[in-house]
Parts: C-alpha cells; structure tokens; sequence
C-alpha cells in the first residue's frame, strides 16, 4: 500500500512523509522489509528511489542505523540526473554528517567528483572545516567547477 501511495503521490511533500515517518519506522520494526527497500533503490521511479534512501534517514540522524546500504542506495544513484535524488543524497549525509562526520567524509570524498553541487552543498554542512574544504576542493577541481 505504501509504495502504491508513494507512486501515486508524486511529491515531495507527501513523498518525504511516508518514506521517513512511515515507512522508515516500519522497516526498524521489521527489518525484513530491508529487502522492499533493496528494491525500491533499483526502481524506474525516482520517487521510490528516493523513498528507499529517505527511508533509512531517522535511524541515521540519531548516529545508528544502515549507513553501508543507504551509501550502496547512494552510490548507485550519484550521477542520477534527478533534482530529488540529488537532494535526498545530500540531504541523508547532511543528517548522518550531524552525529558521524568522519563517516560522511570518509565516504564523500572519493565520491565527490560524481556527485552534483546540490549533493555536495547539503553533505558538507556538518564537517569540520579541514573536510568542507577537501571536499569542495575535489569537487571543485574534477570538471573545472567553481
């Protein structure tokens, strides 16, 4: 039912809710639906990729939670030309950067390159300065980008 609403909605606004407030703690609960989210990441519907990444984000902004399956979601989708998938990298790194940012870091950096300015300007929000720079640094210098 909720993948069908999340389809159907095709919104971020309704989107974001039932991906973090409902089915995130669904999945917490009943860790077997890990593979629903396996899933989701793979779909042709950026609205359920990005429900499966969302999904993961309350466990992570409390310093727990699946960090190699939301980075393995991730990495799959940083080159996705989507705006929403972008800011959904972004925005679950700028989270998990709050409690763990050596963990961003360590996984933003050779990654920085691929990524895109709305994922980059979300991630590095909550990394010491020495990290923020590097990244942009290699952000930066993979295309000429200022």
């Amino acid at each position: 039912m909720l993948e069908r609403l999340i389809r159907q909605s095709k919104t971020w606004a309704l989107v974001d809710e039932l991906a973090i407030a409902i089915t995130g703690p669904l999945v917490e609960r009943s860790p077997e639906l890990l593979r629903v989210l396996d899933r989701w990441a793979q779909d042709s519907d950026f609205w359920v990729r990005r429900s499966a990444m969302l999904a993961l984000l309350r466990p992570l902004r409390r310093g727990r939670g699946d960090f190699l399956r939301f980075a393995r979601y991730a990495d799959g989708m940083l080159e996705d030309r989507e705006f929403f998938i972008r800011k959904s990298i972004g925005w679950v790194l700028r989270e998990t950067g709050k409690p763990q940012p050596d963990v961003v870091y360590a996984w933003l950096l050779p990654r920085a390159a691929r990524a895109s300015g709305v994922t980059i300007r979300e991630a590095v929000k909550y990394l010491s300065p020495a990290q923020r720079a590097k990244v942009l640094m290699a952000y930066r210098s993979a295309s000429g980008r200022r």
